[in-house]
């Protein structure tokens, strides 16, 4: 290639570094399954002890390219340092190529679908680096090369920002149930406030909520009311508020299969294609209404989703149909409560039985209270779908201006309107 062009090769070098994770033993650790599939963003990460034979070392800002099935399209810049899997490619750039924009060419679908041009086996298919190496757009000097980075990463900023006030939305909702439904916070006020007796088991959280004294803040009268002064003694679980239901989880909803949809055969489309761990892609198609929940089957057992939008639950989950007038979210949280992973396999494939989750039972308050919870959470619940919509705007922007970025299709102007305006 002439100087009218930027060659990989030339521009990127593969970082070799094995290590033991005995020898890393606090480090975080990177697997294919804690990269999300096309949102250049990750879902989690594990640590070095959790795992076992060589891997890769890596430092904050690396580039990490999962070369194991490319289209699947998970390449991210690393948060932190740590080790990931051998099938990560960790990449950095050469003198006179930006970093960051060396992610975002690595990110773009015409080198993901080059570099499955030349990989190697079928079912499993690698991108290989000799082949990658002959990718190559036109030159772009290092300061444009600056600048399409800025206007792709200002978005991806904004994209990590609604992520994080979703996730702090979503722990006040968390905070309001676990205290409401867990700890029974309201029941023990009213027990407090009437002189009734606290059972032995629920001493410590009493004793905490009366230390509290005047910054306890006692919900308003009418909705007070609603929750009951007294507890009981049930059976199967314990210590309860009075008359609230002890009823299995099989009376109250149902753990409906996903279908299965290969890989090779989805079509690009806007609806969120769910397995075990997480979002696996995007297809034309969806076959659950959202909003809705996913519970991991096989693979990533145990796991739950909350989705806003229609989405595809595959093969290996199942998706929650209620049979009674429950708010979708209690049961959700309800859900993230369980420890499902430990429950009975189906099979000798690790995975779990949903009869094992059926017979589960929860406590079930009265439906003014649940539609009282409801009315608490909805205002969260509205603000996080805005901000997950968002995010799929602002993430369409960012791979539609990429590809034109590169290639000179767009200028640098143009494209600096488009960013501010979605931003």
């Amino acid at each position: 290639m002439g100087s009218d062009f930027l060659t990989f090769g030339l521009s990127a070098e593969l970082f070799r570094k094995t290590v033991q994770p005995g020898d890393m033993a606090t480090s975080c650790y990177i697997g294919l399954e804690h990269i999300n599939q096309g949102s250049l963003s990750l879902n989690g990460h594990g640590i070095s002890s959790d795992v076992s034979s060589a891997k890769s070392a890596f430092s904050r800002g690396d580039i990490l390219f999962g070369k194991l099935r490319p289209y699947f399209r998970k390449v991210i810049l690393a948060p932190f340092d740590g080790l990931c899997s051998t099938d990560i490619w960790v990449v950095r750039s050469k003198k006179g190529v930006d970093q960051k924009f060396l992610f975002y060419w690595m990110a773009s679908q015409e080198f993901v679908n080059f570099s499955m041009q030349g990989a190697e086996g079928t079912r499993m298919p690698r991108a290989k680096w000799e082949h990658v190496s002959r990718h190559a757009i036109p030159y772009i000097d290092i300061s444009e090369q600056r600048a399409i980075a800025h206007i792709l990463g200002s978005l991806d900023d904004k994209i990590e920002l609604n992520r994080k006030t979703n996730e702090t939305l979503e722990a006040m909702a968390q905070a309001i149930f676990k205290s409401w439904f867990v700890d029974f916070d309201p029941v023990i006020d009213n027990a407090l406030a009437a002189g009734n007796p606290i059972p032995d088991e629920l001493q410590d959280r009493a004793a905490v909520r009366e230390a509290l004294g005047g910054e306890r803040k006692p919900l308003p009268e009418d909705i007070r009311k609603l929750f009951p002064s007294e507890f009981e003694l049930t059976e199967e679980m314990g210590w309860v508020p009075k008359r609230w239901e002890v009823l299995k989880i099989g009376n109250l909803l149902e753990l409906a299969y996903g279908k299965s949809l290969a890989a090779r055969v989805r079509e690009p489309g806007p609806y969120p294609v769910y397995g075990s761990g997480g979002v696996g892609g995007f297809h034309k198609k969806a076959i659950v209404n959202g909003p809705g929940i996913i519970v991991g089957r096989k693979g990533t057992v145990g796991s739950v989703y909350w989705e806003w939008s229609d989405f595809f639950p595959i093969d290996t989950v199942f998706f929650v149909k209620l049979k009674n007038e429950l708010p979708l979210y209690w049961v959700y949280q309800n859900l993230m409560q369980m420890d499902i992973a430990s429950l009975g396999a189906d099979s000798a494939v690790p995975g779990v039985n949903r009869n094992s989750i059926y017979d589960k039972k929860w406590v079930v308050p009265s439906k003014e209270i649940l539609t009282f919870y409801w009315s608490q959470v909805e205002t969260f619940s509205a603000k996080m779908l805005d901000l997950s919509e968002q995010n799929m705007v602002l993430g369409n922007i960012r791979d539609t201006l990429l590809p034109k970025l590169i290639s000179g299709e767009i200028r640098i102007p143009d494209a600096e309107k488009l960013s501010e305006s979605a931003a």
